[in-house]
C-alpha cells in the first residue's frame, strides 16, 4: 500500500467494476473472442484481452470491426448474456470493503464500460446494489469513461462536487485517466504497483494491491483526521 503526501480522506469512492470489485474475465474473454471469429479475426489470448478490453463497446468496437461494429455489438452481447452470471465472482474481499465502506458514511458509486443494464444485474446478483447510491455503465451517460460525462452522472444528487476528496479507484490505465480527467484522485488498485513510466499523463495518487488494503487505507487516512471509523 503505497499514497503519496497529503492524499485527502474520501468523501465519495468511484470504483471500476471488472477486476477492481467484479471477477468476470471468463465471460468477457470468452464472449469477445466468439465475436472475433464470427467476424474472421484470429481469437485473443487472455492476456490480450485484459490488455484491450478497456473501452466501452460503441467506443472500441469501431475501430475493430469497421463498419460492423454494430453487428459485432449484436454477437458479443448475445455470447456474453449466456455466461456473464454463471462466472460471476466478487474480488477477494470486495464484499466486505463495500460494506465497511458504506457504514463510515461514504459515498460509493460505480462508473464502469460495461453496459449499464449487464452492471447492475451482476450488481443485484452479487447483493450488492444498496451499497451504491449510482450505477453508471456505458452508454448511461451521454459519452463513457474516461470522459468526464459518467462521473458527473455518478455524483448526481448527492451535494458534492467533483475534487480531490472524490477517489476514483480502478486496476487499468481508463481509470486513472477519468479520474484525472474529472478532477478526482486516481488510486490504483491491482497487484503490481506502477511502473515509473506506465501512467504518464495520469499518474495514480495511490496504490493498493486489494480490497483489503483499500479499506485499510481509508481507514488509516480517516484516523489520521480524527474522524470515524
Amino acid at each position: 500500500m503505497t499514497a503519496e503526501r497529503g492524499l485527502p480522506p474520501p468523501r465519495a469512492i468511484l470504483f471500476d467494476w471488472d477486476n477492481t470489485l467484479a471477477d468476470n474475465w471468463a465471460a468477457i474473454h470468452g464472449a469477445m473472442n466468439v465475436t472475433l471469429i464470427a467476424m474472421g479475426q484470429a481469437p485473443w489470448t487472455v492476456a490480450q484481452s485484459r490488455n484491450s478490453i478497456k473501452a466501452s463497446l460503441r467506443d472500441s468496437f469501431p475501430l475493430l470491426f469497421g463498419d460492423r461494429w454494430r453487428e459485432a455489438i449484436g454477437i458479443y452481447r448475445d455470447a456474453f448474456e449466456h455466461a456473464h452470471l454463471t462466472n460471476l465472482r466478487e474480488m477477494p474481499a470486495a464484499g466486505a470493503m463495500l460494506t465497511g465502506l458504506r457504514d463510515c458514511g461514504l459515498y460509493l458509486a460505480v462508473v464502469s464500460n460495461k453496459a449499464g443494464r449487464y452492471l447492475r444485474v451482476e450488481a443485484a446478483h452479487l447483493g450488492w446494489t444498496s451499497h451504491f447510491r449510482r450505477l453508471v455503465g456505458a452508454q448511461d451517460a451521454e459519452t463513457d469513461k474516461p470522459t468526464v460525462a459518467p462521473v458527473e452522472m455518478a455524483l448526481a444528487g448527492s451535494g458534492l462536487e467533483r475534487g480531490a476528496d472524490v477517489w476514483f479507484v480502478g486496476d487499468a490505465d481508463i481509470d486513472m485517466v477519468c479520474a484525472v480527467n474529472a478532477g478526482c484522485t486516481p488510486v490504483l488498485l491491482r497487484e503490481r504497483p506502477p511502473e515509473a513510466d506506465e501512467f504518464a499523463s495520469a499518474r495514480p495518487l495511490g496504490h493498493v494491491q486489494n480490497c483489503a488494503g483499500l479499506a485499510d487505507l481509508v481507514a488509516q487516512l480517516r484516523v489520521s483526521q480524527g474522524l470515524e471509523l
